[in-house]
């Protein structure tokens, strides 16, 4: 597994039991309930909701180039930033630091590959533009292409907005430019939906917001508006009908669990979709979430704040020591101290590393709710203040 790279011209997904092509990733109660039929299930208390999705994409890319189909190869470019599950394997592909500490993960073994983060405001070089940072980005991850050897990466994993890694929302026309890269080159993209799938960023799916043509998806988390564990694995038609039809010659697709399609995760999952759908959750959160963004936004001038980021339903700040240079808290105690303090004020927030505080509410939140975010979360940032100067920290 290096990591995964292509966006085809046209996405689509291919959904195997009911042998239908949804040519878009427009939402409907029927084509997504079809989705249910690659559900794969984990026991009850899983140690990760997503793994099984998660390795299963892994597993694919391996053996559609194992049946000897024109396709990607054995590697995989992860970019910075992004996340995967807590098991060895898909542990590797992520880049958050915390998720690789003390495990001693096989990188070399998987042939992980890093590319530059999309974080413009941690990433950019002095003076450097918004489409200026895209374009280097861009050459960057052609030039790591060139030097591993197209014929050795399968495919780019990327979340449309990286979530545990930071709420790290891509600069206009990211997606856009690494696609044309991965074009050229014939590798796939692997879109990891399981925070932005499901109205998290106001639309069906992340990859819609965002711009991304990706061949392989995985889900989870809101398909079943966690009541019950449950992730998808989809993957483009011709990737599926390849494996379909290699079975017979090369061997079974050797992959797969115990509660795989375990009808209570689709009865529920099936349930949750057609609320979504009847309630018109996603038109709400994208309402509500553009609300919710610029309630955030006017956080950008506390003397803590860094940098306000988001998109629909999700947004983080980053706290720093000092705003002109950008200079950062050593560790995470500030973060810790500023979600402790609003948690203290009835507000649940979440530290994540470099001292970013992220939110990701409801999707059925009202735009009182958000008021009262805003109001609890101002509070718990003043609180932060009042600590970090107490203690010398800026």
């Amino acid at each position: 597994a290096r990591a995964i790279l292509r966006p085809a011209p046209a996405l689509m997904l291919f959904l195997r039991s009911f042998a239908v092509l949804a040519r878009s990733f427009s939402f409907c109660a029927a084509s997504m309930s079809l989705i249910l039929s690659l559900l794969l299930l984990l026991p009850p208390s899983p140690p990760a909701l997503d793994l099984t999705a998660f390795q299963t994409r892994a597993a694919m890319p391996f053996f559609f180039a194992g049946a000897g189909a024109a396709g990607p190869a054995s590697s995989a470019a992860a970019r910075v930033a992004a996340r995967a599950s807590d098991a060895a394997a898909s542990a590797a592909l992520t880049a958050i630091p915390t998720n690789h500490a003390h495990f001693h993960l096989p990188f070399e073994a998987l042939g992980v590959l890093r590319t530059g983060s999309a974080n413009y405001y941690r990433g950019a070089m002095e003076g450097e533009s918004e489409a200026d940072f895209v374009a280097r980005r861009a050459d960057e991850l052609e030039s790591l292409i060139l030097a591993e050897g197209p014929d050795t990466i399968a495919a780019m994993i990327a979340e449309p907005v990286s979530g545990a890694g930071g709420v790290i929302v891509p600069p206009a026309g990211y997606f856009e430019a690494i696609q044309a890269v991965l074009d050229r080159y014939g590798i796939w993209l692997w879109d990891d939906e399981v925070i932005c799938g499901f109205g998290r960023l106001g639309t069906d799916f992340g990859a819609n917001k965002m711009a991304m043509r990706p061949q392989m998806m995985t889900l989870a988390k809101a398909l079943s508006s966690a009541y019950v564990p449950v992730s998808a694995a989809i993957v483009q038609g011709d990737i599926a009908d390849c494996i379909n039809a290699s079975a017979t010659e090369v061997g079974v697709f050797g992959h797969g669990y115990t509660y795989s399609g375990h009808p209570l995760g689709c009865a529920v999952a099936s349930k949750v979709i057609d609320i979504y759908v009847r309630d018109r959750i996603f038109d709400h959160a994208a309402e509500v979430g553009s609300y919710l963004q610029s309630c955030l936004a006017g956080f950008a001038d506390h003397p803590l704040v860094g940098e306000v980021s988001g998109v629909g339903m999700i947004g983080a700040l980053e706290l720093v020591a000092d705003k002109d240079s950008k200079q950062p808290f050593e560790g995470m105690k500030v973060g810790q101290f500023c979600a402790k303090a609003a948690e203290d004020n009835g507000l649940v927030i979440r530290p994540l590393g470099g001292n970013r505080v992220a939110l990701c509410p409801p999707l059925i939140i009202g735009r009182e709710h958000v008021d009262e975010i805003g109001e609890k979360l101002g509070a718990a940032l003043n609180t932060t203040l009042d600590w970090v100067t107490a203690q010398g920290l800026r």
